[in-house]
């Protein structure tokens, strides 16, 4: 049976131990298992978590092995060869791919109940591998996809608005990386549609804006990577988000990585678009309604990894 209660998390890199201390700080569950393949490491981050546990909700915090996560609510995978400066995540693929199927033959060892959120990158083509590996349902195998580029939009859009970023209402769809892209026709602030808003403010230049946005956007994390060496603040905050969906059964509008079987005339792989998630994970899959160019800018995306995954099917 799944104890809801609990999490694992999978990979104790920066990524991994920083998720790990966002799920303490907000006290999402009571028991929590740390794998890695450096066991001494992963004992050190369960030991440094725990030290603060008389400041936040009771937990259980220890570093466990595959057989540990078999009745884990969510099992969040993590690991990966790090992106280095220069290399873009695509180049990760052939790597990390090797590397999450082995994890995955270790989890369905166990038989998890639970839900598995892929955070490695590339997110999208991992997060495929994971699927069709693992046999489960593609309801419980899903990635962070776009979550944290969504993120990162509605921040710089807020900036420049000057508004709370809590305010604005926009998405980014499509791979994790070099082809995503804001779908600007449904952004609105507050239910007031984006260009309106623009109008209302008088802000002329918005479209130069928007695609100075969209660019900043889409080479964050290579300017993250190039001033401090690798980015997990963000993710671990928009895993934490993903993670409260679930547990509290937010039915959150998300743009998590799916395998998509039909919607928006695409199959075969696993992209980011917007889903409702909640106790069952991903519950469903929302076709928004995209203009021709949007359209055409998700194709494109979707073409691009399908080269990907073809090339590691080989």
């Amino acid at each position: 049976m799944v104890n809801l209660r609990k999490v694992a998390v999978i990979g104790c890199g920066n990524v991994g131990a920083s998720i790990a201390f966002h799920i303490v700080e907000r006290s999402m569950f009571s028991e929590m298992v740390l794998i890695d393949i450096n066991k001494e490491k992963t004992e050190g981050e369960a030991m440094d978590l725990s030290h603060g546990l008389p400041y936040v909700a009771p937990m259980e915090i220890y570093a466990g092995d595959y057989k540990d996560i078999a009745d884990a609510a969510i099992i969040i995978i993590t690991s990966g060869a790090a992106q280095k400066p220069g290399e873009t995540r695509i180049d990760l693929v052939k790597k990390n791919s090797a590397i999450m199927a082995s994890i995955i033959d270790q989890i369905a060892a166990v038989k998890p109940e639970g839900i598995l959120l892929i955070v490695s990158n590339p997110v999208d083509v991992l997060t495929h591998v994971a699927l069709k590996r693992s046999g489960l349902p593609k309801n419980r195998v899903f990635g962070s996809g776009t979550v944290l580029d969504t993120a990162r939009l509605k921040y710089l859009l807020a900036s420049r608005l000057h508004v709370d970023s809590r305010n604005v209402h926009t998405v980014i769809i499509g791979e994790h990386g070099d082809t995503e892209f804001p779908v600007n026709s449904i952004a609105n602030v507050s239910g007031i549609p984006l260009y309106d808003f623009f109008a209302l403010e008088n802000q002329d230049g918005y479209e130069a804006m928007l695609a100075e946005i969209q660019e900043d956007v889409r080479t964050s994390a290579y300017e993250i990577i190039k001033k401090k060496g690798a980015t997990y603040y963000g993710i671990a905050m928009a895993v934490g988000k993903i993670c409260r969906s679930i547990v509290s059964d937010e039915k959150s509008m998300l743009p998590v990585s799916v395998e998509l079987e039909g919607e928006y005339g695409l199959s075969g792989l696993s992209i980011s678009v917007p889903c409702i998630v909640g106790k069952n994970g991903v519950e469903q899959v929302l076709e928004m309604p995209l203009n021709v160019q949007e359209r055409r800018e998700l194709k494109k995306s979707a073409d691009s990894l399908k080269k990907v995954i073809a090339s590691i099917d080989q």
